[in-house]
């Protein structure tokens, strides 16, 4: 059998499997009768292609229960090597019995194919082949995919399908090259999650070790990653104090790297020994140089992205120069430096980067000088919006661009360390965006804890793989086919909309920013009314309904990874949400109405009750107990209050009295809904889109082109009226000042211009939000009104326009 590779374009994310368990002409059997095909590699293969040989012997136990090894009986094999490095497999190359042509010296591709006869004595062989030491483990890992094995069968307990037979497609199968070079991960803010688990799991060494880092360096390699920027805080051991873990990333092939806050690879939180003024280059270059070096020399010999920059210790503020100009010519200074100091070791031509981040982007548009060769990461806002795309002049550059995305993240205005509540589509929008511009060279996301953020996790790794073969997918689809993959055949529909409407909802507000003010400000209520609380807590309590059905069908092995990565995220965010609206309503009618008050009151507090089980459940509980310590409700403490929120005020069950009450006035019934026009009701010019999966209402209307409209009709009740345009905070297209558009109502031109601060008070309510409401200066009367939109912004994603009363301030709702 000969088999020709072409490798222009990554594989499709959802081409038909090439696996199946049914016989058909001409396949490769893998497994059949108790007998698995015997995995071989070659002695002198990289270390990397050995430890995924081995978990692929594992995997194929695990699914077939069969023998592996060369006392399986099968007369099968599975050749796994890297070109160069496999003898064997060199010779069926050379021989033209695989072309390799396109493999060679592709960035970590990879082949699967059957041969027949391919060497004395061996039948048929199965040939997983990679183009360098990656590109072969992500071939052994996407075989125990397609087998059945999850990639999250450790970090979510997914377990392995069981198959009595395996038979592999004879057509060749072709994957690679990646769409972004590096692509990876970020633990971070792990206080409350990570540490304390892995403390009382791996006891026997200092959180997190070699122990919890081999779990993590796993699960990338079966989601095809090759990144790692490891835990960083105060809580944490440092990565590097340990040089076991160094040298274990080496073996699995994880190329290392470090945050923005710790330049040259050093943690600056737990190994910089003096005071914070003195990390100065200013005052101590000497001081601060020596300790870089140290860790050059230690480090030089492993794969490596090198952090360049300087800031202040644990993410603050760079200490010393006093204004911008001042900070721009130290940082030009310390490039210089760093550099030089990978070169005196051997490693000039290393991959570097360096990321503008708050406020280093506006020294970096300040006009900071960075050499040509560096890689320049690119943030979001922290709350998933990024902040700059390349231009131009940053696309040519051969350091190429990346994007360092939040999923998880802890800071003002208010932190999200609890739930993973960021929906795909959001990652999806702005990494799309950020790709269209040229931000190719390096994906990082920072995940916290990684649980329980499994599912974000995923989409954001398979679109850095395979961009267009991901985002071409409806997200309802690829969630359904995740959600199918880790809970059982059969559950991916109902799945997909329960996680729909959990985006959905705490896209509206976050359960980790269930307060209207900000930390430091006097408290006050929230702006929803009690009975439009009551309409939020109504589309709950029906999520946690199509939750209940189908938890019933689950099947009793996959009801741990059901909980991880569906029950406790939708059941804690609806109890959370119970909790805060229905303590605020009791604060709200005790004069007026004690009874319905504390029947407000019971409501809270049995929501109190409820998040204590459940997270108590997964602590204790799941897994025969192998998460304890690994989730905490937010605020978990007292730490960092000046951006987190306050626990809510709840009456202890105990002290609540019982009284009879008949349920809510009918004066505070809910109103009739207002007029709006959603993203549905337009008529699309070319180029506007529906962007499915987001915002309030299920999708959003994206802009087009500047000379295309998008038109609708409404009618408008008696009296007068204030149209509301919802936008989502993106940032303008441009990396200009304003998100810009231009509204028509019955042929009047209104030019919507929205200042676009990072950090301003504007910025923080619509971060919080989700939105952006602005209110168009005309007020129109009853009757038919015809609106257009133009766009002005690439960036511009609408969620609705709403028609509020002319004497009635803008609500949330």
């Amino acid at each position: 059998m000969t088999a020709s590779l072409a490798l222009a374009h990554p594989a499709q994310a959802a081409a038909p499997p090439f696996v199946h368990f049914e016989p058909a002409r001409g396949d490769f059997v893998l497994a059949k009768d108790g007998r698995a095909a015997q995995v071989v590699t070659a002695a002198g293969d990289h270390e990397l292609v050995h430890i995924a040989a081995q978990d692929l012997r594992s995997d194929l136990a695990a699914v077939t229960g069969a023998v592996t090894g060369a006392k399986s009986g099968s007369d099968a094999q599975i050749w796994i090597g890297t070109l160069g490095r496999n003898p064997a497999i060199d010779r069926l190359v050379a021989a033209g019995r695989i072309d390799a042509a396109k493999l060679r010296g592709a960035w970590e591709s990879f082949l699967i194919l059957p041969v027949s006869n391919p060497a004395p004595g061996v039948k048929q062989a199965l040939m997983v082949i990679g183009s360098d030491r990656r590109g072969t483990a992500y071939g052994a890992y996407e075989l125990s995919r397609a087998i059945g094995v999850s990639p999250w069968h450790w970090w979510a307990d997914v377990p392995p399908e069981r198959h009595q037979a395996l038979y592999v497609s004879p057509k060749a199968q072709r994957f690679g090259p990646p769409s972004v070079k590096y692509r990876g991960i970020f633990i971070n803010d792990e206080d409350w999650g990570l540490i304390p688990w892995a403390q009382g799991k791996f006891p026997d060494e200092p959180a997190p070790g070699p122990k919890t880092y081999r779990k993590v360096f796993d699960l990338l390699l079966r989601l095809k990653a090759n990144t790692l920027w490891p835990a960083m805080h105060k809580a944490s051991r440092a990565f590097n104090a340990d040089p076991g873990n160094a040298a274990l990333a080496e073996r699995y092939g994880i190329v290392m790297g470090t945050s923005h806050a710790e330049p040259m690879l050093r943690n600056n939180v737990g190994e910089w020994a003096g005071k914070a003024e003195d990390f100065n280059y200013l005052t101590n270059r000497d001081g601060i140089g020596d300790y870089w070096r140290e860790r050059v020399k230690s480090n030089a010999a492993h794969e490596t992205i090198w952090t360049l920059g300087l800031r202040g210790i644990h993410d603050s503020g760079m200490v010393g120069p006093k204004t911008d100009d001042e900070r721009r010519r130290t940082l030009e200074q310390v490039f210089a430096d760093q550099r030089a100091m990978l070169g005196q070791s051997g490693i000039a031509a290393a991959p570097q980067v360096f990321t503008p981040y708050k406020e280093v982007l506006d020294i970096y548009r300040a006009g900071l000088k960075v050499p040509d060769d560096v890689t320049l990461m690119w943030t979001d806002d922290n709350f998933g919006y990024i902040r700059h795309l390349p231009d131009a002049s940053e696309r040519v550059r051969t350091g190429g661009n990346g994007v360092y995305f939040h999923l998880s993240y802890l800071g003002a205005p208010l932190s999200y360390l609890w739930l993973s509540t960021t929906p795909p589509a959001l990652i999806r929008e702005e990494m799309g965006r950020a790709w269209d511009h040229g931000a190719r060279r390096m994906w990082i996301a920072n995940v916290g804890d990684i649980k329980p953020a499994e599912l974000q996790i995923d989409y954001f790794l398979s679109l850095a793989w395979d961009i267009e073969g991901t985002r071409s997918q409806p997200v309802g689809t690829w969630v359904g086919q995740w959600a199918e993959s880790a809970l059982g055949k059969g559950t991916g529909k109902a799945a997909a909309t329960i996680l729909d409407d959990y985006y959905r909802l705490n896209f509206a507000r976050r359960p980790e920013h269930l307060q209207w003010y900000l930390p430091g400000e006097k408290p006050h209520a929230s702006p929803l009314s009690i009975s439009e609380a009551d309409e939020r807590l109504a589309s709950f309590a029906a999520m946690e309904r199509r939750l209940a059905t189908l938890r019933r069908a689950i099947p009793a092995d996959r009801a741990d990874a059901f909980f991880e990565l569906l029950d406790y995220p939708v059941s804690a965010s609806a109890a959370a949400n119970r909790r805060f609206f229905a303590a605020e309503a009791h604060d709200a009618l005790r004069d007026a109405e004690p009874a319905e008050s504390w029947r407000r009151a019971h409501i809270a507090a049995e929501a109190n009750q409820t998040l204590s089980a459940l997270t108590t459940r997964f602590n204790r509980d799941i897994a025969a107990g192998k998460w304890r310590g690994i989730m905490a409700v937010e605020p978990a403490d007292g730490q960092w209050r000046s951006f987190r929120q306050a626990l809510p005020v709840v009456p202890a069950l105990v002290s609540i009295p019982d009284l009879p009450t008949t349920g809510r006035a009918a004066s505070n019934a809910p109103a009739t809904a207002l007029p709006q026009l959603r993203p549905d009701r337009f008529a699309r010019g070319k180029g506007w889109r529906l962007i499915d999966g987001l915002g309030r209402h299920g999708a959003l209307l994206g802009a087009g082109a500047t000379a295309a409209r998008a038109r609708a009709s409404i009618v408008l009740p008696a009296g007068q009226w204030r149209a509301i345009i919802d936008l989502l905070p993106s940032y303008p297209a441009d990396n200009g000042e304003s998100l810009r558009l231009t509204v028509m109502i019955d042929g009047e031109r209104h030019a919507v211009d929205v200042p676009r601060h990072t950090g301003d008070r504007a910025w923080t309510m619509a971060v919080l939000d989700n939105r952006i409401a602005h209110a168009l200066p005309a007020l129109l009367d009853a009757g038919s009104h015809e609106i257009s939109l133009e766009s002005g912004d690439a960036a511009v994603m609408i969620e609705a326009i709403r028609f509020l009363p002319a004497d009635k301030p803008i609500t949330p709702t």
